[in-house]
């Protein structure tokens, strides 16, 4: 069981860093194909000018703050899960309090990032599938020559979704390893006494 609990240590830990750098991959992504198909479709962009050749373009640029908030949030969550690799909490036989804080804290940046980010990326989707003209869309994509993308293609939105479960799965494992680890660690005490008792008697 002490294998097989070290075992489960080192792979969530190493889980929880790829979740959180998969979330920084998926929020550069993100606006990829938005800003391919929508960008050069809005004329002066945030300015009293602003013009846009096809309506419901601007979601593109509605985007940007969110997007940026997003990039910086899945950089934190990097910087947290290099956390359990500092302080060993990867690879040590008995956890202190620094391996307990470092466990607690992975796992709840995760579930704070996900109920902050979800809402949003909600009404973003929405907003883009709903308010954006794709007839007008797919005609100044021809006289162009810019990416069309319809109201179903969706795939960073997806991904991004895709990427918070995992993030979410891996900040639970936390928890159970966490658990896991002071199942065993209790059993084995228990043993080593048992054990003395044995010698005394």
């Amino acid at each position: 069981m002490y294998k097989k609990q070290m075992l489960m240590q080192k792979i969530v830990c190493m889980a929880s860093l790829v979740a959180s750098a998969l979330m920084f991959v998926s929020a550069l992504g993100l606006s990829t194909d938005l800003y391919d198909a929508l960008s050069k479709a809005v004329m002066y962009p945030g300015t009293e000018w602003e013009y846009s050749s096809v309506p419901g373009a601007t979601v593109y640029y509605e985007m940007f703050g969110f997007n940026s908030a997003f990039t910086k949030v899945s950089i934190g969550l990097i910087l947290i899960n290099v956390v359990l690799f500092l302080t060993n909490t990867h690879s040590r036989r008995k956890y202190y309090i620094g391996n307990y804080i470092a466990t607690g804290l992975s796992a709840a940046a995760a579930v704070a990032a996900s109920v902050w980010c979800i809402p949003q990326l909600n009404s973003y989707k929405e907003q883009f599938r709903t308010s954006v003209d794709f007839e007008a869309l797919e005609a100044f994509s021809k006289d162009w020559g810019t990416l069309y993308i319809g109201p179903d293609d969706t795939f960073w939105f997806d991904i991004c979704y895709f990427v918070i479960g995992i993030l979410l799965l891996t900040a639970a494992l936390l928890i159970v390893n966490c658990i896991f680890k002071n199942v065993v660690m209790k059993a084995e005490q228990s043993a080593v006494g048992s054990g003395k008792e044995v010698q005394n008697g």
